[in-house]
């Protein structure tokens, strides 16, 4: 059986882990890699967009990071219990004609045993930026470790 540790019941350590884990994955914007932190018959809800299992999972990436790009995203835990946690993100990005958005939102996620998510329902809304409002200006991949989170960035 695949496992992707840490697993549930999560403590404030391992709920926190599981969510830069979760930050690092879509920060690769590979989606082969990202739907494998997801149970085979995983369901999203996405906006309005309900995803079921991990084939729709990664047609949905590879759809979402061809239309978003130069993609960098901060999750930051809300709250956990048990096997569920719940995330504040923002990310920002471009569309291929230059504009600059920041999408804010909240995500819940449960996970089985083994630490795989079955389950994610998120909300989000996108604010048009201009270039010069970015706050997020790592090298495209995992945001470095001593980069302000979304508290430290008053968000």
């Amino acid at each position: 059986m695949e496992s992707r540790p840490p697993v549930p019941p999560f403590t404030a350590e391992t709920a926190a882990q599981k969510v830069r884990l979760a930050e690092d994955g879509w920060n690769s914007r590979d989606p082969s890699r990202v739907v494998l932190a997801y149970s085979p018959d995983t369901y999203w809800r996405n906006r309005a967009e309900f995803i079921h299992g991990r084939e729709e999972a990664q047609a949905f990436l590879t759809r979402k990071w061809n239309r978003e790009l130069d993609y960098r995203l901060i999750k930051e835990l809300w709250t956990f219990a048990g096997n569920r946690i719940a995330v504040r993100f923002a990310y920002e990005w471009h569309d291929d004609s230059g504009q600059w958005y920041r999408s804010y939102g909240n995500e819940n996620w449960q996970f089985d045993e083994h630490g795989l998510m079955t389950h994610r329902h998120a909300s989000i809304n996108d604010l048009r930026i201009a270039e010069s409002e970015r706050r997020y200006h790592w090298p495209l991949g995992r945001r470095p470790d001593d980069h302000p989170g979304l508290s430290e960035l008053g968000f």
